[in-house]
């Protein structure tokens, strides 16, 4: 993750934010696959705000 440029990081995350979505749904109708996806999911996108942030108070500084 540490490797994406900085223009892929809100794409990135855009894209397991709507994959999260679409999960949460699932949970709600009752037909969830993969359980475990949407914890994963809620924690890369975590990595990848924290990478942001610490990037963008690395250029502050």
């Amino acid at each position: 993750m540490r490797n994406l440029q900085a223009a892929d990081f809100a794409k990135e995350i855009d894209s397991r934010k709507k994959e999260l979505m679409e999960l949460r749904f699932q949970a709600a109708v009752g037909n969830l696959a993969q359980p475990h996806r949407v914890k994963q999911l809620r924690r890369e996108v975590a990595q990848l705000n924290t990478i942001l942030s610490e990037r963008s108070k690395g250029e502050q500084a």
